[in-house]
């Protein structure tokens, strides 16, 4: 019985107290790392205002002079914070005209290498271009060869055959021993039906 409710114990505590590693883990998950060093801006601290602790009760017992003196402190008081006001809003104007003068150079940069990659660009269209040009120069002119060649064979070969034919002819026309016109056909022809020679 005792030990069970050792046990029941053991088991509540261990549950209730978490691991170390568990800690470790929760407390890094949980703490905010500190910016990095280049995003801390140096930081000016204002020297410690001179009201604070100032009034000093027991030195005037007279409540017209203790308000005098209140009265005066306040506008001392609110004297120092219209300053700290306008230095505050002539900081924040001089750090809006900075980053005005940041985008703006951001933007020219920009704008600068946005003309000078448009520049290239065009510069490597037109090399292509005429790149492109020189190869269609020089494969019209071998089409232009080559059709040429081949008109010259042509001629070449259709010359030849003419030549050809001409010379077939004028050898069948020397190999005739009789050689019969149209307007003769006919007549030996019939000659040649009618005189018939025995072998």
């Amino acid at each position: 019985m005792a030990a069970a409710a050792a046990a029941a114990i053991r088991q509540v505590v261990i549950r209730s107290s978490p691991s170390p590693l568990l800690r470790s883990v929760r407390l890094m998950a949980t703490s905010s790392s500190p910016p990095p060093r280049h995003r801390l801006e140096p930081h000016e601290f204002s020297r410690p205002s001179d009201f604070l602790g100032s009034w000093d009760p027991s030195s005037s017992s007279d409540p017209r002079e203790a308000q005098k003196r209140l009265a005066l402190l306040r506008r001392d008081y609110e004297k120092q914070v219209r300053d700290l006001r306008k230095q505050y809003i002539y900081e924040m104007e001089l750090q809006r005209q900075e980053k005005l003068l940041k985008d703006e150079a951001k933007r020219e940069a920009i704008r600068l290498a946005k003309e000078e990659r448009k520049a290239a660009k065009s510069a490597i269209a037109q090399s292509r271009a005429a790149e492109r040009k020189i190869v269609e120069d020089e494969f019209r002119q071998t089409l232009l060869k080559e059709r040429s060649e081949k008109l010259e064979f042509w001629k070449a070969r259709e010359a030849m055959m003419e030549q050809k034919r001409s010379d077939k002819n004028e050898l069948l026309r020397r190999q005739s021993s009789m050689w019969v016109d149209e307007e003769d056909l006919e007549k030996k022809i019939v000659e040649a039906f009618t005189d018939t020679t025995t072998l």
